[in-house]
């Protein structure tokens, strides 16, 4: 193929002879008297294969640029689309009981029908539009009668006896782990987040600046292709899938989601790349195949809200498999530098133990907090603060520092003196220089007492801080106690003064 101008009747005869099958079952489809009884598996195959060799060759000479040849290459384009969307829902409909998927609020069957008639009802117009615009580019279209026997979709029960030696595998723990936490990070992702939340845009401009685009779909998509191959690398065809039924529903989940976000991406594809306000209108331009906002009701009450509903199942399925094999450990790490538990580092820790749903508690002083519940993690600062400040007298005393800084001209400089000298030892953390200590106070303390007063009033109100080695101890599933760790030895996402400080890759799904 040349750079330079085709001729045009050479083109035409060109898609003449190479569209020539998908102009005739394009022309069998639309004129059928009951075109839906023809919308099988084999025919939409068909219908999909001919139109990808005809789009490609389209593109291939610039069709899409060229005032006479655009709409035909864009009902192509639209055929090809709407062939592979209906195939898509075929297959979930087929499959549907073999995904032994739990039960919803709404009937997922019934919006799967709904779905597969709006879709193939659009399907059926870029047919009859597409031979139509053929006709007026002269394009000849064979009579020859396409045999609809040859589509009909007729299948026996049963399934083949499935005699195949299954795969041992000893670790079944280990594996439900492996995916249970793959799906349950993979559902946190940022991207799956942003989409099952978002409000529903309500115009193209607003849908532009709405996560729903084919580009986050396309993502989660493949995510979710990954998430089901890495199901079927370790668990399809072993025994573990007949040790535990809930690694079939899983799976069955996996597959729903994977399916309806092929849905949802043709989707968003096409809403955006056809339903653009940019877009210019050929010649001939008639009107758009299917309403915009319909179009977009489909994605969203359909494709978009069903991800969501089945991945909250199996978000619960996940959990109660890693509550049933958990691996019972205890962890023993510091606790937060700046302020100890305040609000971020007891949230972090919290949802760590809320992402996995396994039970967690933390230990401190004898006493056992519930890991995710920040409050209860708030409460444990009362008693490391109360530590702190024990350990700290005890330091000012080893250290004579009441001795030292007695003959100070007034109290206030002696406890001053007191704070910077176990600032400098690094023994405590100054937030704010500009320390307020009462020197007009008339009581019969010792300059230790009143010390002691004073630096638990600046701790108190976050002056200052007492720098300790005091740990807790975590027991509970060995891989929520990991990421706990790992949290840990980040800082609880803060540096030594309470900046927030970016966490490792492996717990990202805690940046909500």
């Amino acid at each position: 193929m040349t750079s330079g101008i085709i001729n045009e009747q050479e083109f035409r005869s060109l898609i003449a002879s190479r569209a020539s099958f998908l102009l005739s079952i394009s022309r069998h489809l639309a004129n059928h008297s009951m075109p839906k009884a023809i919308l099988t598996r084999p025919f939409l195959g068909e219908l999909l294969s001919q139109s990808t060799h005809t789009e490609e060759l389209l593109d291939a000479y610039g069709a899409s640029n060229n005032q006479r040849w655009c709409k035909f290459r864009s009902l192509v384009a639209a055929i090809k689309l709407y062939s592979d969307v209906c195939y898509e829902l075929l297959h979930i409909e087929s499959v549907l009981p073999q995904y032994r998927l739990l039960p919803l609020e709404h009937d997922f069957g019934n919006a799967t029908e709904q779905t597969l008639s709006f879709t193939g009802k659009v399907l059926i117009k870029a047919c009859d539009r597409l031979v139509k615009n053929a006709h007026l580019l002269n394009i000849p279209i064979s009579d020859k009668a396409i045999n609809d026997d040859a589509y009909f979709e007729i299948l026996p029960s049963g399934r083949l006896e499935q005699d195949n030696a299954l795969r041992k595998i000893n670790d079944i723990g280990k594996i439900v782990t492996l995916l249970a936490t793959a799906f349950l990070n993979m559902t946190a992702n940022r991207r799956m987040l942003n989409i099952s939340n978002c409000q529903r845009p309500m115009d193209y401009k607003s849908y532009l600046n709405s996560p729903i685009s084919e580009e986050n779909l396309r993502t989660l998509q493949l995510k979710f292709h990954n998430l089901q191959s890495l199901y079927d690398t370790y668990v399809s065809k072993s025994n573990t899938e007949h040790i535990d039924p809930s690694l079939p529903t899983l799976r069955g989940h996996i597959s729903v989601v994977l399916h309806l976000l092929r849905v949802a991406t043709s989707f968003a594809h096409y809403y955006e790349r056809h339903m653009s306000v940019h877009e210019h209108p050929s010649p001939g331009h008639s009107e758009p195949l299917v309403k915009p906002v319909t179009l977009l009701a489909f994605l969203l009450d359909y494709t978009v809200s069903y991800v969501k509903q089945y991945t909250i199942c199996a978000q619960k399925i996940c959990q109660d498999m890693l509550h049933k094999y958990a691996e019972i450990g205890s962890l023993e790490v510091p606790v937060p530098r700046y302020r100890g538990f305040h609000v971020r580092p007891s949230t972090l820790v919290s949802m760590i133990a809320i992402h996995y749903g396994s039970e967690v508690k933390m230990e401190f002083g004898n006493q056992w907090y519930d890991a995710s519940s920040p409050l209860e993690l708030f409460r444990v600062n009362e008693y490391i603060n109360a530590r702190k400040r024990k350990w700290l007298t005890s330091e000012i005393v080893r250290l004579d520092l009441e001795n030292k800084f007695c003959k100070c001209g007034n109290i206030k400089d002696a406890v001053y003196n007191i704070v910077m000298q176990l600032s400098e030892n690094g023994d405590l953390m100054i937030y704010e220089q500009a320390l307020e200590i009462d020197e007009h106070k008339q009581t019969d303390e010792t300059l230790l007492e009143r010390a002691k007063e004073e630096i638990a009033k600046m701790l108190a109100i976050g002056k200052i801080d007492i720098i300790t080695d005091i740990t807790v101890r975590f027991k509970g599933d060995k891989r929520v106690l990991q990421d706990i760790e790992l949290l840990a030895k980040n800082g609880y996402g803060e540096d030594n003064f309470g900046n927030n400080i970016s966490l490792p890759p492996e717990l990202q799904y805690l940046r909500r």
